[in-house]
């Protein structure tokens, strides 16, 4: 146990930037995908890059929003605004 708590406090800082970016990248593609060209979210993952399996959707149709998450680690949202197109929600520091 002791092993894999090492393990994960090494590998920390690269695995959360990589939940940051998937998630981040899903949730902007998907609301571009679902409000700007009007596609199911459900057809939206042919957007995705490789590698990017983990990343889940779903969408708020009132907010025309989508938010993407990475398991346990991330959880970015992309809102659709009229004349800009899907903008990412302010990310916390």
């Amino acid at each position: 146990m002791v092993i894999l708590g090492g393990a994960v406090a090494w590998f920390w800082h690269p695995l959360h930037s990589y939940a940051v970016t998937g998630a981040s990248y899903g949730a902007r593609v998907g609301c571009s995908c679902r409000f700007v060209e009007g596609r199911a979210l459900g057809d939206c993952r042919k957007d995705f890059e490789a590698g990017m399996a983990l990343v889940r959707l779903s969408e708020d149709e009132t907010a025309k929003s989508v938010t993407a998450s990475f398991p346990l680690l991330s959880r970015q949202t992309a809102t659709f605004r009229e004349g800009e197109g899907c903008v990412l929600e302010r990310w916390e520091n």
